[in-house]
C-alpha cells in the first residue's frame, strides 16, 4: 500500500468508528461541523487521489450518521398507517438517494484521462466501415453527415461509408397504405441517388426488425471491415476522428470499444428556453466529462449508440448488436464486457450533433432511455451477470438504477404537502435534530456535488433536469416494470423549428404542480403565524416546500418554449477564403458556417454586396493544394465589432458543396474543444443559487404571459435553403416503376 494513501486510510478508520458511535445531540452537532471542516480541507486538493478518497469518506460519515438517525429516530409509528405508509415511501426514496451516492463515490474514485494513441504506420491500419443508420431524417441532414464521414483522414482504400436506411425497407415500400408506401419509395430512391453521387454504399433491408440494433446488424452482414464506426444520422465527425480512436485497437487485442463524447451544436429545451446554451455547461457534459471517465477506471465505460468505434471480431462473439432492450448500445456493451472484452473512453469532442429542441421530443428521447435502461436492469440483471468483475457489476447496476430517479424526485416534491394540508407527520423531528443530522448532511451533499461536478453542472440544475423529466417519466417507469418487454423503439425528432413562442403541449401538469406548491407555501405561512401549536416541523416542511416551489417555477420557463426559427446550426470557423465576383477576386475570412450558409467579412477592399437583391458570388477554399468552390447568394448584413459581416446562403447544395461544408465545419477539432471549455466554468454554490432563484421568479412570470397570450413577436423573413442538387441526371432519372404522380427528381434535384 502506498504511503500517499494514508489520508484516505485514516479517514476511513475514523469514519467506521464514528458512524455507529452513540452521541448526544450537542456532540452530534460538534461532530458534524468537525467532519464538515475536515471534508472542506480535503476538498482543497481535488487532483490528489488520496485527498479525493478522504473527501468521500468524510461525506460518507455524515451520510451514514444521517441514515442511522433517520432509521432509528424519525419514522412514524406502525400503529398509525396514515403516517407510516407515506413515511416509509419517503424513507425509501431517501435510502435510494444514499445508495446512488455510494455508487457515485465508487464510480468517481479515480477518473481516468487517456493519453492519445500512438500514430500507426499505414500498412498496420485496420479496415474501417462507417455505419450511419437512418429512419426518417431529411436527406440534407444525411448529406452533411455523409460528407463529414467521407472527409475523415484515413486511407481511402481502407475506409467505406454505409448509409443504413430503415425508412425505405421493402416492408415499408410495399405496405398497404399507398401514401406511406409512396413516401418510403420516394425516400428509397432519393437516398440511393444521394449515396451514389457521394461515393457511399446505400443499404436497406426487408423488414424493420429490432429497430436500430437490427439495422446495424444488417450492416454487419453487408460489410467486412475490421472495425465498425457508428454515427447517428445527425452526428457529423471531425476529420481527425479516426486518428484519435483507431490506434487504441492496435495496442489492445481484447478491446471492443472506443467511445467518445456526444457534443451538440444546438441547445436542448432547458438551454434554449432559459437562454443558457452559450454560458452554462450542457446537460450531457456531466456524464461525458466526469462519469464516463470514472467508469473507464473500472473497464465499464459503455457504448452510447454513436460516436464510437467497435471491433467486428468482438461483435461476432455476441452475434452482433443486442436488441432485447430499446437501448441497444448499453446492452451491447454489457454483453461484450461479460465476454471479457475491454472498453476505452476518450474525453475529446470529435463529433458535432443535434439534440431535441422541443420539450415533447426531449421527453420522448428520455422515455426511451429510461425504459431501455430499466429493461436491462430487469431482463439482463447486471448485478448478477456472469463474466463481470465486481466493479463492473456495481457500475452497470448503478447506471441502470439511476433511471429510477423520477420515483424519488416526485416523492420529495409532494411529501411536504401531506403535512401542510393534512397534518400527517411522516417525518418526526425538531429543528435542533434536523440541523445536527439532516442540514449538515445536505450541506455536505451540496458541497460534494460542486466538488465532483462544479465545472460541468451549475447548482440546482441537476435537480431541475430531473424534475422536468420526472413529471413525464413517472408513468413510463411503472409501464416497463409491469411488462419489461413492452416498450418499443421510437426515433427522436431533431432539427425542429418553432414559428411562434408558446406553451408546450405538455405544459399543463407542470403548471398545475406549481399552483399546488404555491398554494401550499401560502397556507403554510398562514398556519405558522395563526396556529399556536405550529412549531419546528412546520418550519422545516415549509422550507422544503419553498425549495420545491423554486424548482417548479424554473421548470415553467422550460415548458414556456421560445420560438426557434433557425433551421441550421452555426459553428464558428475563422477560415480564410477568396470570393470571386464580377471578374475580381477579394480576400475574406469565413467567421461561421452551417449547412445553410456562411458568415463572412472581407479583408481590405470589398465588393458591392446587396442583401436585398441577393448579390451572388463564388467562394474559393484551399486545402493542401486542393481547391473547392461553391456559389453563394447574399442574405443579410450587419455590423459586428465595427466590422461589416455578410451572411450568404449556398446557391445550390450539390454533393461537392456538402464536401466543402464538411471541410469548413469539421476540419478543426479545436473549435469543438474550445466551445466546451468556454462553458465548463464553475460559478460557485451561492452565486448559482442566486441565479437559480432569479430564474424561478422571472421564468414563472414569462410562463404566465405565454399562458395569457401576452406574446408580441415580430415576423421574421426567411428564405428556404437551396435544394440538394445532383448534376448527373443519368443517376437521378425517374425509375420506370415509379408512379408519375410522385414528384421526385425534377431537373436533377432531390427535394428533402
Amino acid at each position: 500500500m502506498k504511503c500517499a494513501k494514508w489520508p484516505a486510510i485514516v479517514a476511513g478508520t475514523a469514519g467506521l468508528f464514528m458512524i455507529w458511535l452513540p452521541l448526544s445531540l450537542q456532540a452530534q452537532l460538534v461532530l458534524s461541523f468537525a467532519v464538515l471542516g475536515f471534508m472542506f480541507i480535503a476538498m482543497s486538493r481535488p487532483d490528489n487521489t488520496s485527498m479525493r478518497l478522504a473527501t468521500f469518506v468524510f461525506a460518507g460519515i455524515l451520510a451514514l450518521r444521517y441514515a442511522y438517525w433517520r432509521t432509528t429516530e424519525t419514522l412514524p409509528s406502525f400503529s398509525e398507517p396514515l403516517n407510516f405508509i407515506p413515511g416509509i415511501i419517503l424513507y425509501a426514496a431517501e435510502m435510494y438517494c444514499l445508495l446512488m451516492l455510494a455508487v457515485s463515490f465508487f464510480m468517481l474514485a479515480d477518473p481516468l484521462r487517456r493519453q492519445a494513441p500512438k500514430i500507426a504506420e499505414r500498412q498496420d491500419l485496420p479496415t474501417v466501415d462507417v455505419f450511419i443508420p437512418t429512419y426518417n431524417e431529411d436527406p440534407e441532414l444525411l448529406a452533411g453527415t455523409l460528407a463529414a464521414a467521407k472527409s475523415m483522414i484515413y486511407p481511402a482504400d481502407k475506409l467505406t461509408v454505409y448509409l443504413l436506411d430503415d425508412g425505405g425497407t421493402e416492408a415499408k415500400r410495399n405496405q398497404k397504405d399507398q401514401e406511406k408506401a409512396l413516401a418510403a419509395l420516394r425516400r428509397h430512391e432519393q437516398l440511393k441517388a444521394l449515396c451514389d453521387a457521394m461515393g457511399v454504399i446505400y443499404s436497406t433491408r426487408a423488414q424493420n426488425d429490432h429497430a436500430k440494433a437490427g439495422n446495424l446488424n444488417e450492416g454487419l452482414k453487408v460489410s467486412k471491415g475490421d472495425l465498425v464506426v457508428v454515427f447517428d444520422a445527425d452526428h457529423a465527425p471531425v476529420r481527425t476522428f479516426l486518428q484519435e480512436t483507431v490506434g487504441y485497437f492496435l495496442e489492445d487485442d481484447k478491446l471492443f470499444l472506443v467511445q467518445t463524447p456526444h457534443n451538440f451544436l444546438n441547445p436542448d429545451p432547458l438551454e434554449k428556453n432559459l437562454r443558457t446554451f452559450k454560458s452554462m455547461p450542457s446537460e450531457n457534459e456531466m456524464f461525458y466529462s466526469v462519469l464516463q471517465r470514472g467508469l473507464d477506471k473500472w473497464n465499464a465505460s459503455f457504448f452510447c449508440g454513436s460516436a464510437a468505434v467497435l471491433s467486428r471480431k468482438a461483435l461476432v462473439t455476441t452475434n452482433g448488436f443486442a436488441g432485447q432492450s430499446i437501448t441497444e448500445d448499453c446492452e451491447t456493451a454489457l454483453a461484450l464486457h461479460c465476454n471479457g472484452w475491454r472498453s476505452i473512453y476518450v474525453e475529446k469532442p470529435l463529433i458535432a450533433g443535434l439534440q431535441p429542441e422541443t420539450l415533447v421530443s426531449f421527453i420522448g428521447q428520455r422515455v426511451r432511455w429510461c425504459q431501455g435502461m430499466l429493461q436491462i436492469l430487469l431482463l439482463n440483471r447486471p448485478f448478477m451477470a456472469r463474466g463481470l468483475t465486481m466493479p463492473q457489476r456495481v457500475a452497470y447496476a448503478g447506471i441502470n438504477m439511476f433511471w429510477l430517479f423520477p420515483l424519488s424526485r416526485m416523492t420529495f416534491m409532494f411529501a411536504p404537502l401531506l403535512y401542510i394540508f393534512f397534518s400527517l407527520e411522516i417525518y418526526e423531528s425538531n429543528v435542533y435534530e434536523f440541523i445536527s443530522y439532516a442540514a449538515t448532511y445536505m450541506v455536505a451533499s451540496m458541497a460534494l456535488q460542486s466538488y465532483m461536478f462544479g465545472r460541468v453542472r451549475w447548482p440546482w440544475v441537476s435537480e431541475l433536469y430531473e424534475y422536468v423529466q420526472s413529471v413525464m417519466l413517472f408513468g413510463a417507469i411503472f409501464s416497463v416494470i409491469r411488462n419489461p418487454r413492452k416498450p418499443t423503439f421510437n426515433v427522436t425528432a431533431k432539427g425542429q423549428t418553432l414559428d411562434k413562442s408558446g406553451l408546450s403541449p405538455i405544459a399543463r401538469p407542470y403548471i398545475a404542480i406549481f399552483l399546488v406548491l404555491l398554494a401550499a407555501t401560502i397556507y403554510a405561512g398562514w398556519r405558522y403565524f395563526t396556529e399556536p401549536l405550529a412549531g419546528d416541523l412546520l418550519l422545516i416542511v415549509a422550507t422544503w416546500n419553498t425549495i420545491n416551489l423554486g424548482l417548479a417555477g424554473a421548470a415553467l420557463g422550460v415548458v414556456a418554449e421560445r420560438r426557434e426559427l433557425r433551421r441550421n446550426q452555426r459553428l464558428p470557423v475563422k477560415r480564410r477564403a477568396l470570393m470571386h465576383k464580377d471578374g475580381k477576386v477579394y480576400t475574406a475570412v469565413i467567421l461561421d458556417a452551417s449547412t445553410g450558409g456562411i458568415g463572412l467579412r472581407f479583408d481590405g477592399a470589398s465588393p458591392v454586396i446587396d442583401a436585398a437583391t441577393g448579390t451572388a458570388g463564388t467562394i474559393e477554399l484551399r486545402r493542401n493544394g486542393r481547391i473547392m468552390k461553391f456559389d453563394v447568394v447574399a442574405r443579410s448584413h450587419r455590423v459586428q465589432d465595427e466590422t461589416e459581416v455578410f451572411g450568404f446562403a449556398y446557391a445550390e447544395r450539390s454533393p461537392e458543396v456538402f464536401m466543402a461544408i464538411a471541410d469548413l465545419m469539421f476540419s478543426d477539432q479545436g473549435i469543438l474543444q474550445e466551445r466546451m471549455d468556454r462553458r465548463q466554468v464553475s460559478i460557485g454554490f451561492f452565486y448559482g443559487t442566486w441565479k437559480f432563484a432569479m430564474w424561478s421568479f422571472s421564468e414563472s412570470l414569462r410562463c404566465a404571459r405565454y399562458a395569457l397570450g401576452m406574446i408580441h413577436e415580430q415576423a421574421v423573413a426567411s428564405h428556404p435553403d437551396a435544394p440538394i442538387t445532383i448534376r448527373d441526371r443519368s443517376r437521378t432519372a425517374m425509375p420506370a416503376d415509379l408512379p408519375e404522380a410522385l414528384p421526385m427528381f425534377k431537373e436533377g434535384q432531390i427535394y428533402g
